[in-house]
């Protein structure tokens, strides 16, 4: 569950840093949550995903 949407990932997306690039994220300022837990941006390119896990992504949008 990402962003509470059912999505299939491919293994090149098992990681939080996969799924950041899979969105193109990974160049913005974002938080990720994984199962109700903060994930801190240098441990993302080693936190693996797995089936049934709930993602929660925030990124900043500027406007005015």
């Amino acid at each position: 569950m990402i962003n509470g949407e059912k999505i299939q990932v491919s293994a090149a997306e098992s990681t939080i840093t996969g799924l950041l690039q899979h969105f193109n994220l990974q160049h913005k300022v974002v938080i990720v949550e994984l199962n109700d837990e903060i994930v801190a941006k240098e441990n993302q390119s080693e936190t693996l995903l797995s089936n049934g896990d709930k993602v929660e992504i925030v990124h900043f949008v500027g406007g005015g």
